[in-house]
C-alpha cells in the first residue's frame, strides 16, 4: 500500500516560530511583564484559542490596552527575525527523495493558506506537495485531527499509511486523535515539551530518509 509523509510547516520546515515568540516577549517586556515560553507554548502549532498572550496579558495588567502600535511593533520584529529564512537542514534532501521514490507528500498547518503559499513561494517548494490542508479549510486548528484527516484524505490514504511530522504538543495531538503515527523533530520554541506518544523524537531531518520515516509504520506504539 503506498505510504505518505504529512508535513507540519512552522518549526518543522522553516523555524518561523522562534522570531515570533521572541517578538511577543518583546512586546511583553515593554509592558513590564515576561512571557515564559512555558506559558506561550500552549498555543505553538495551534491557535490562541490554546493560549492567548494578548488575553493573557491584559489578564496580568488588569486593564485594557491600546494593540494596534503593540502589535505593529511586534510584527516589524518578526519581519526582521524571518528576513534570512531558510527551509531547515535536511528538508529540501528529505522532499527530494520523496519524489524520486514517489512517496506523497503534504501539509497540514494550523497557519492560514496565505502565509503558507507565501514561504512555499518563497522557499520554490511548492511542487513538492500533492495536498496543502490549512485552518481555513477546517473548523478546528490544531489538536483537532481535522487537519490531517483532511490531508491524508485529498491524498487518497487511510491516516494509518502517513506518517505526521510535527514539532509541538498540539500537532502530536492531533495526529493521535487522527490515528496517524507521528514523529517529532522539536523546534527550539518546543524543545522540552511533552512529546509522550510520538513514534519517534529526532534532533533535526539532516540526513533522514523517507525509508527511516516510513518504518514507523512497521512499529507501532
Amino acid at each position: 500500500m503506498t505510504e505518505a509523509l504529512i508535513f507540519d510547516f512552522d518549526g518543522l520546515i522553516a523555524d518561523t516560530e522562534s522570531a515570533i515568540y521572541e517578538a511577543w516577549a518583546a512586546l511583553y517586556h515593554s509592558q513590564g511583564e515576561t512571557l515564559h515560553l512555558n506559558d506561550y507554548v500552549h498555543c505553538v502549532g495551534s491557535t490562541f484559542g490554546q493560549f492567548d498572550p494578548m488575553a493573557e496579558l491584559e489578564r496580568r495588567l488588569g486593564r485594557t490596552l491600546a494593540w494596534e502600535p503593540l502589535l505593529e511593533a511586534k510584527d516589524a520584529v518578526i519581519r526582521a527575525g524571518h528576513q534570512d529564512l531558510t527551509p531547515l537542514p535536511g528538508v529540501r534532501e528529505l522532499l527530494a527523495e520523496a519524489a524520486v521514490k514517489k512517496v506523497p507528500c503534504a501539509i497540514a498547518s494550523s497557519s492560514t493558506i496565505d502565509w503558507i503559499n507565501r514561504w512555499l513561494a518563497t522557499f520554490e517548494l511548492a511542487p513538492a506537495f500533492r495536498a496543502v490542508w490549512t485552518r481555513d479549510r477546517v473548523k478546528e486548528a490544531k489538536p483537532s485531527p481535522e487537519l490531517f484527516l483532511g490531508a491524508a484524505s485529498e491524498l487518497g490514504l487511510p491516516p494509518a499509511r502517513c506518517i505526521v511530522l510535527e514539532d509541538s504538543r498540539n500537532g502530536l495531538r492531533a495526529a493521535q486523535q487522527a490515528g496517524s503515527p507521528c514523529v517529532i523533530v522539536p523546534s527550539p520554541v518546543t524543545l522540552g515539551s511533552d512529546f509522550t506518544g510520538a513514534h519517534g523524537i529526532l534532533p533535526s531531518l539532516a540526513g533522514v530518509s523517507t525509508n527511516e520515516l516510513l518504518n514507523y509504520l512497521r512499529s507501532p506504539k
